[in-house]
C-alpha cells in the first residue's frame, strides 16, 4: 500500500471534498511556467501543447488516437455526431450518472433510453441493458465514481446487438479492467470511443472546462477531428457543418504538467480508499461498495451508502468536512427529462443509489490525520444515534 504522509495542516481546519489549491501548489512552478510559455508564444488556439497532450494521453491510455475537446460533455456529443445519431434514434445510458452523460443525446435530437444499474457497483447492469437494447443506435456505459463497468459483459451485449459501445470515462482516468482472458486494458481502449473530462476536480483536471476523446478507429477519429473545428481540416475549407469544441491551449499546457503525476495520484487515492474501507467497515449501517478484483477503480469518489445519508451529510458539513452527494436525483427523474414520462420505481437500483450514496473527501493531498478525523466524525455520528 502506498504510504500516506502525516498531517501538514491544523486538525480542526476544514477538509474540502477536493483541495484544488493544494494540488496547484504541489506543481505550482511547473504549471506557472507552462502557462507563461503559452501566453508568450500567443498560440492560444490549437497550439503545440494541444498536439503534445493528445500524443501523451493516447500513450497513457494505450489508444491510437486522442482528440482534445472543450469538455467531457462535448466529447460525448462529438462521438454521437460522428456516428450520425439524430432525430428518431435512441441511445442507452445508465440512470445513475451525471446528467452530462445524457444531455448530448438530446442535443442530437435523439432520446435517451435509461437503463438500471448494478446494485453493488452502481455501473450499468448487463442484464438490464440486454433486456432493453432492441432498437437503440448506441450504448453509453459510464465508469461511475472511477470504477470501470463490466466491459466484457456490456461489450458482449452490444456486440450481439450490433451497436457501438461508447465509454463515458469522465471519472476514470487510468482505471484498469482485467478481461476474462487475463488481459489488462485501460478504460478508454475497449469501446469504439471514449469520452474524458478534465473538469478541475477530476483525477486529471485542467483549470477550466476541457476534455478529450480516445479511439482506435481512424475513420471515426477523422470525422470527429473535422467536426471539432467547424467541420474543417484546413482553414476556411468547411466540408461539413461542425462545432467549436476544441481543447484550449492553456488548458492543454496545464494538463501536460499534471499527466506525468496522474498514475502516482491514482495510487495514492487507492491507498486512501483502502484505509477508509478498513476503518469504516462495520460502522453503523454503512455499506461500502466492495472491491471488484478485475476492475481497478481510481476512486474519483469514495462513496459510502447509508439509510441515514441526509443526516450524516449535514452532520459532516457542519463540522467542516466537505462530504457531498453524487447524485441525489437519478437522471430519469430530473425535471429536464420529465417529458419522457418516467416514474419513481422504474429503475430501483439507480434510485437506491441516489437515496443513500454519500461521497467522502478523497484526493492525493489528503493526509492520514485528515482521513482519521473524517472517520472519527462518521463514527461519532453513528455512536450518537
Amino acid at each position: 500500500m502506498t504510504p500516506v504522509p502525516p498531517a501538514a495542516s491544523p486538525t480542526d481546519a476544514p477538509i474540502p471534498l477536493v483541495d484544488l489549491k493544494a494540488a496547484y501548489h504541489r506543481q505550482k512552478d511547473e504549471i506557472d511556467a507552462a502557462i507563461r510559455a503559452v501566453v508568450e508564444n500567443t498560440r492560444f488556439i490549437q497550439g503545440l501543447e494541444v498536439v503534445e497532450h493528445e500524443r501523451a494521453f493516447a500513450a497513457f491510455t494505450g489508444t491510437r488516437y486522442c482528440l482534445g475537446t472543450g469538455s467531457g460533455t462535448a466529447s460525448i456529443h462529438l462521438i454521437l455526431a460522428a456516428l450520425g445519431i439524430g432525430p428518431g434514434d435512441e441511445v442507452a445510458v445508465p440512470a445513475h450518472t451525471f446528467i452530462a452523460s445524457a444531455e448530448p443525446i438530446s442535443w442530437r435530437g435523439a432520446r435517451p433510453r435509461f437503463v438500471d444499474v448494478d446494485p453493488v457497483t452502481g455501473c450499468i447492469d448487463p442484464d438490464a441493458l440486454k433486456a432493453s437494447i432492441d432498437g437503440v443506435r448506441a450504448v453509453i456505459g459510464v465508469h461511475i465514481h472511477g470504477r470501470p463497468f463490466d466491459l466484457d459483459a456490456i461489450g458482449a451485449v452490444t456486440a450481439a446487438a450490433g451497436v457501438p459501445l461508447i465509454e463515458d470515462a469522465a471519472q476514470a482516468h487510468g482505471a484498469d479492467y482485467v478481461r476474462a482472458d487475463g488481459t489488462v486494458v485501460r478504460v478508454g481502449t475497449y469501446g469504439l470511443a471514449a469520452a474524458f473530462s478534465y473538469y478541475p476536480g477530476k483525477n486529471l483536471g485542467a483549470f477550466g472546462d476541457a476534455g478529450s476523446i480516445t479511439t482506435n478507429d481512424e475513420a471515426l477519429y477523422e470525422k470527429m477531428r473535422r467536426l471539432r473545428d467547424h467541420g474543417s481540416v484546413r482553414k476556411y475549407d468547411h466540408e461539413v457543418v461542425g462545432f467549436a469544441d476544441r481543447l484550449d491551449t492553456l488548458q492543454a499546457a496545464v494538463l501536460n504538467v499534471k499527466l506525468p503525476r496522474l498514475a502516482e495520484g491514482n495510487e495514492r487515492r487507492r491507498a486512501l480508499a483502502a484505509l477508509f474501507t478498513e476503518k469504516l467497515t462495520g460502522v453503523g449501517d454503512l455499506w461500502i461498495p466492495p472491491e471488484t478484483p478485475n476492475r481497478r477503480s481510481v476512486y474519483h469518489h469514495y462513496v459510502i451508502r447509508t439509510k441515514h445519508r441526509d443526516a450524516l451529510h449535514a452532520y459532516l458539513n457542519e463540522r467542516g468536512i466537505g462530504a457531498t452527494i453524487h447524485y441525489p436525483r437519478p437522471v430519469h427523474l430530473q425535471p429536464a427529462y420529465a417529458f419522457l414520462g418516467h416514474r419513481r420505481g422504474e429503475f430501483p437500483n439507480a434510485e437506491a443509489w441516489a437515496d443513500e450514496v454519500l461521497s467522502l473527501p478523497i484526493y492525493p493531498e489528503l493526509t492520514e490525520a485528515q482521513l482519521d478525523r473524517i472517520v472519527a466524525e462518521v463514527k461519532a455520528f453513528f455512536a450518537g444515534r
